[in-house]
């Protein structure tokens, strides 16, 4: 079966438009965070090679090695979060006629809440690292297209907070709620960080314009 990552924009759109459950928000949530990561990588490939911008050679470089490798990871969370999805259902449909399969359901659909929890998790953990490096690429980048790393910090934003709302969801129908609580916590600080740190980059451009 063909990856969403390899396929075109409009199929993609088309079954999220559909009436499958998958892919759903943490996908789009994840393509977010990979726009954002190919934008910062954009300003950086038109700002190496550019006399006026020698002095920041060494940075967008390192810069767009990083977000390189961020945009690589975040398309592979576009399949993990369908994957965990669809091991979600999965789990919901095992039967429940008698006391010992309800325990083995309930069990099973424990064990994979932990995972949905994670996995949009590490997607907003992605995102908040796309939105630090757009920093990079609206200090240092290219005037010429210094408005595409305005782009990739609210794409970022977007993609963390839409990630956010997928870890809560699931969060709240963890019974370990020692677990579920220390998530929360970390998405907690993550999205606290961003909201003033996604503003000020996006100022930062802006008064570039």
């Amino acid at each position: 079966m063909t990856e969403i990552k390899d396929k075109s924009i409009e199929v993609f759109l088309d079954e999220l438009a559909g009436k499958q459950a998958t892919p759903g928000g943490g996908s789009a949530a994840a393509v977010m965070g990979a726009q954002a990561a190919a934008l910062v990588s954009m300003v950086c490939n038109l700002t190496l090679g550019k006399p006026k911008y020698a002095a920041v050679e060494a940075d967008m470089r390192a810069l767009l090695a990083e977000s390189e490798a961020l945009r690589e990871t975040l398309l592979g969370m576009i399949k993990a979060d369908v994957d965990v999805f669809d091991k979600l259902m999965a789990c919901y449909s095992l039967p429940k006629s008698s006391d010992e399969e309800k325990v083995r359901r309930s069990t099973q659909i424990q064990r994979v809440l932990r995972d949905a929890t994670e996995v949009p998790l590490a997607c907003g953990k992605a995102c908040a690292k796309a939105i630090a490096l757009s920093r990079t690429a609206a200090e240092k980048g290219n005037l010429g297209v210094i408005s595409d790393a305005g782009v990739a910090v609210m794409a970022a934003y977007a993609g963390l907070k839409s990630a956010a709302l997928n870890v809560t969801i699931n969060a709240a129908s963890l019974k370990d709620r020692e677990f579920a609580e220390a998530r929360l916590a970390e998405l907690q600080a993550l999205v606290q960080n961003a909201d003033s740190e996604a503003e000020d980059i996006y100022q930062i451009v802006n008064a570039k314009l």
